[in-house]
């Protein structure tokens, strides 16, 4: 079977695992503020002058409808989530963020589906809680490409049985090839996920970080 081949058939199998979740929930766009090393130093009343801007910014989107969530993780960068399924929208949305404009991360903009859970507006006052945040992101390469729909079929269900414990709060997809989140209350070890059986199979890669965010934000009560 041809490369081309192998891929078309690791598309239809993605679709068909991924039927009975269309059409149950909204799409939104992920926002990555991706924590960066190699940004300029700057002096700290032109940093206080960005971020000022950048929680101006990101209140004024959230008033105008465009912005639904968002929050930091521990050690830098943090997450958006836009009101809106076209990614190129939301790059023009988040265009007007200082931060955005002065690199102070790397910007991933992706497709969303929430599977578990949704994603609601928070008013104030809110409540800002601390989650567990994991990423998983697809290692297709030649030696994983064969074993892909079959691991994929594994992790979801080895995920399906995570949320039988009532700590997943939710869990969504990036889309065909690109990974997803999934975020949990409380403390959660690297074990865990070392476990995933696509973790094992080499076909998934993951990481664990602890996210700040309004409470509700993912429609938890």
């Amino acid at each position: 079977m041809s490369r081309s081949s192998t891929v078309m058939r690791i598309l239809y199998v993605f679709l068909f695992l991924a039927l009975p979740f269309l059409g149950r929930t909204q799409s939104y766009t992920f926002v990555f503020l991706n924590a960066r090393s190699d940004k300029p130093e700057l002096p700290k009343e032109e940093v206080d002058k960005i971020m000022k801007g950048h929680m101006d910014n990101m209140s004024r989107l959230a008033n105008e409808g465009k912005l639904l969530a968002a929050g930091p993780f521990d050690g830098g960068g943090g997450i958006f989530i836009m009101n809106t399924k076209s990614t190129e929208e939301a790059s023009q949305w988040i265009s007007t963020d200082p931060g955005v404009q002065a690199q102070r991360w790397k910007v991933e903009i992706l497709p969303y589906q929430p599977r578990i859970g949704s994603v609601c507006t928070v008013k104030e006052p809110y409540t800002m809680v601390t989650y567990s945040f994991v990423r998983f992101r697809s290692n297709i390469h030649k030696e994983t490409v064969g074993d892909y729909p079959v691991m994929l079929k594994k992790h979801e269900d080895y995920i399906s049985e995570l949320a039988k414990g009532g700590n997943v709060i939710t869990e969504g997809t990036f889309g065909e090839q690109e990974g997803g989140i999934l975020i949990l209350k409380g403390e959660v070890q690297a074990e865990v996920f070392e476990n995933d059986p696509s973790i094992k199979g080499g076909t998934m890669l993951f990481e664990v970080k602890k996210l700040w965010i309004a409470k509700g934000s993912f429609c938890e009560k």
